[in-house]
């Protein structure tokens, strides 16, 4: 194996051994799923709580391949594909599958004067045939939740790995068919052709992970076909530091959230908001955090990722030499060949440089300093409602100020990326950070539909409800109702 230094940039890959998928092919494909899914044999609890377990076992089995192939796609630490990855996946797993009978559980509601003698329910049922395009920063993560959610909803799925991580979109594709029914899961792999010709297809939902740009894309398409969509997108998710804030603490949670997976995590830390009074002692403690974290060395750190293609590195590198800053703090070292992007982090930037203008999305930390929590505020809410918002701060008051005066998908309070890896919260955006939530029974909820049922029996049927309304029926209705 090669040293952390001297190891290989992660190799791109192509598809040109990929089957192409065209519009003829996808349209056969919908259509035998949802011919198979309409014989009802993914209704059962039974049949979903085992393909959920096949799914526990899929990555038990292969958690080294699928390690490897993470290494291969972006080079990607064990450690983080482990966290990140692997165990996330089986904590949310095994949740669905402890939990699925109760979640698809018919539901009793109370029913009005008028509609007794009767019983309602909410009768969950599954949306039918859905689509799953995953990202390629997570990609093992991104692709088996959203399947295995829409399984436990008794979906059937077509899931379209992406393709800029083709060594687990290759694993994806050849161990889903092994452990889980055709019936029930597809998976295509390709480029830009084969998801046009997906989009084009009428769909029960599509579930979409990545950024806004095709976020509008798929939206577009769904909107052909009146299909539900679930977008899970991004944005440039803000860490506010008040001036009462543990400091030491704070920049290494920040650090760490930021610069997990190279910086390449939708919920990751964009930038640090930090009052002037104790901007100067935060930036010291997070240069000390990213030096103890990754040392002197990162590009020798077996704990530190890389950039996943070449056009990204590009982008990322020009972010800094376009400048907007007073300083890098630390970092800003670039290796092509490799490309290894050191943990950076840029003092005191301009609300107007090119770093403030999209989703970073890579190892550039830019600090921002404001006088007070209200010029802080003011920064937040100027911009799209981010997927995430951190808050450090040891004052109640003003952890409840910025619940209340900010609005974003999700918040940590005191710490990073934290709050995606808890079951029973909604994980999903707001605004242009997206639509629609996953996770836990909101995912379950997510990809079911919610059927209300009425039902009265017939042994009771009270001249009173039909015409002719005479005096006596008309007071006797306006008192029932």
């Amino acid at each position: 194996m090669d040293t952390p230094r001297t190891r290989p940039a992660p190799t791109t890959g192509d598809v040109t051994d990929v089957v192409r998928l065209d519009a003829v092919r996808a349209e056969a494909l919908v259509d035998g799923l949802r011919r198979e899914h309409a014989t009802g044999f993914a209704g059962t609890v039974a049949f979903r709580t085992d393909q959920l377990e096949r799914m526990i076992r899929l990555i038990e089995e292969n958690e080294s391949a699928f390690t490897e192939a993470l290494r291969a796609d972006m080079g990607k630490p064990d450690i983080e594909t482990y966290a990140g990855e692997i165990a996330i996946s089986l904590t949310e797993l095994k949740v669905m599958r402890k939990n699925l009978a109760k979640w698809a559980a018919p539901e009793p509601v109370s029913v009005p004067l008028v509609s007794r003698p009767g019983k309602a329910w909410v009768q969950r049922e599954a949306k039918g045939i859905v689509l799953v395009i995953s990202p390629w920063n997570y990609p093992l993560q991104l692709s088996l939740l959203p399947v295995a959610t829409a399984i436990a909803a008794g979906n059937a799925v077509v899931l379209k790995p992406s393709e800029l991580a083709p060594a687990t979109s290759h694993l994806l594709a050849e161990t889903l068919p092994r452990y889980l029914d055709p019936r029930t899961v597809r998976v295509i792999e390709g480029a830009v052709e084969e998801t046009t010709a997906l989009l084009e297809q009428r769909w029960d939902h599509i579930f979409y992970t990545g950024n806004a740009t095709v976020g509008r894309i798929v939206m577009r398409a769904a909107a052909e076909h009146l299909t539900p969509v679930t977008l899970e997108l991004g944005g440039k998710s803000p860490a506010i530091v008040d001036r009462d804030a543990r400091l030491k603490v704070a920049a290494r949670r920040i650090v760490w959230g930021k610069f997990f997976n190279a910086g390449q995590t939708c919920v990751a830390p964009d930038h640090v908001i930090v009052q002037r009074d104790v901007h100067r002692e935060l930036v010291a403690h997070m240069v000390e955090a990213v030096q103890a974290f990754y040392g002197e060395d990162p590009q020798a750190s077996a704990d530190y990722g890389r950039i996943v293609n070449d056009r990204h590195f590009r982008r990322l590198t020009g972010l800094i030499d376009a400048g907007g800053f007073e300083r890098v703090a630390v970092g800003g070292q670039s290796d092509a060949a490799t490309r290894f992007i050191a943990p950076t982090i840029l003092d005191e930037v301009s609300l107007d440089a090119a770093l403030m203008r999209e989703e970073i999305f890579g190892p550039l930390l830019p600090v921002i300093v404001v006088d007070d929590l209200d010029a802080a505020l003011q920064v937040v809410n100027a911009g799209p409602k981010p997927l995430a918002l951190y808050a450090f701060t040891e004052d109640g008051a003003t952890t409840e100020r910025i619940v209340r005066e900010t609005s974003s998908g999700g918040m940590c309070i005191n710490h990073t990326i934290l709050h995606l890896g808890v079951p029973g919260l909604p994980f999903g955006g707001v605004g242009e950070s997206g639509m629609g939530a996953y996770h836990g029974k909101w995912g379950f909820d997510e990809l079911s539909h919610r059927k209300s049922v009425l039902e009265r029996p017939t042994n009771f049927d009270p001249p009173v409800a039909y015409p002719p309304f005479g005096a006596l029926k008309r007071k006797l209705v306006r008192t029932i109702l």
